[in-house]
């Protein structure tokens, strides 16, 4: 019986990963193929070849975010978006939505942006207890007439879903900064310890 659970753990340890990568590539492929709706029916792949070609939505999502990255990188194309970010401003209950969500992309993303940049060790929820959070900029707004001293603004991931969590701030001077990469912090967090980050 010794033999058997032990097969059947080495079998689990090799078939899970598997299936989790299949099925969340399969759910990432099919949302990207959802972009293929936008194209005339004409124009589908399933039109020419007379079947659905699973994927192409990923090479056009691709080669849109490319065009539309080509032409926002150039003087006119920066020119038109701030005209588009105008335009939506004018427009009461958009206006608060797309402000808010490209405030939360352009600091996400941005080359030149520090949020998510650094893994922090952090005493939560109470002294004495430690996790790993991500600072995500410094305190701003009427916030920071409050706060006396240096202070971070922190996100600190639940286990094993990283996308839920909360948002703190803490005195600078309480949180460690790690060496560690935000890939290698995110695994440690999402493992729940289990896969450990290489020593720097």
């Amino acid at each position: 019986m010794s033999a058997l659970r032990k097969w059947l753990v080495a079998g689990l340890l090799v078939i899970v990963p598997v299936a989790i990568t299949l099925a969340v590539l399969q759910w990432i492929i099919g949302t990207l193929d959802q972009t293929l709706l936008i194209l005339p029916q004409a124009w589908r792949p399933e039109h020419f070849l007379g079947f659905h070609l699973p994927g192409f939505g990923v090479l056009l999502t691709l080669a849109i975010l490319l065009v539309v990255g080509g032409i926002t990188s150039n003087l006119v194309g920066k020119r038109l978006v701030m005209w588009g970010d105008r335009l939506v401003a004018r427009i009461p209950v958009v206006r608060s939505i797309y402000s808010s969500v490209k405030q939360v992309s352009d600091t996400l993303f941005s080359p030149s942006g520090n949020a998510f940049r650094t893994a922090v060790l952090v005493e939560w929820p109470r002294p004495g207890v430690w996790t790993i959070g991500f600072v995500t900029g410094t305190p701003g707004g009427e916030v920071s007439n409050y706060l006396v001293g240096d202070y971070v603004s922190v996100y600190v991931p639940t286990t094993p879903n990283p996308t839920g969590g909360y948002f703190v701030m803490l005195r600078k001077s309480d949180c460690v900064e790690l060496k560690m990469s935000v890939d290698e912090a995110l695994k440690y967090v999402i493992s729940m310890g289990v896969v450990s980050p290489r020593n720097h």
